[in-house]
């Protein structure tokens, strides 16, 4: 197995909900680390960046407007597999499908509004992580 670092997102829902807390909890209990975080409020220019492949979608004005409402939790994770057993943790894209237990089906409201992003691969990882961290922001254990 391999030591990864991947990128989460507590939302702006969940930080509504003040479910900071219990989602770190949910990634340090399930053995990953959290190397670098950080609160702030999203630029519109850098959620812009950030979602840019859906640019074109019909959705991704109302995504941008949501994700710069209110602040944000960015993190570096670190562990075993963390892309992997970060998605795991979070659960289905939709709350409604997400298992029990899951991050999403706890505290999210909707497909949009679901508490919490993850990188979905290593290649999404290491461009979302270099596009809020720097690299000595990132302490790996």
């Amino acid at each position: 197995m391999a030591v990864e670092t991947t990128f989460s997102i507590i939302k702006p829902n969940a930080m509504k909900k003040n479910a900071i807390g219990a989602i770190i909890n949910k990634f340090e209990s399930n053995g990953l680390k959290i190397a670098a975080a950080k609160l702030v409020q999203l630029e519109r220019s850098k959620a812009e960046e950030f979602y840019a492949e859906h640019k074109e979608r019909p959705f991704f004005g109302e995504l941008v407007d949501f994700m710069t409402s209110a602040p944000v939790m960015l993190m570096a994770l670190e562990g075993e597999n963390a892309i992997a057993k970060n998605r795991e943790i979070m659960g289905a894209t939709n709350p409604a499908e997400a298992a029990e237990g899951t991050i999403r089906k706890e505290f999210g409201d909707n497909v949009g509004e679901n508490a919490v992003h993850g990188s979905d691969s290593a290649a999404s990882a290491e461009r979302e992580l270099a596009l809020f961290f720097e690299k000595r922001e990132i302490c790996n254990h």
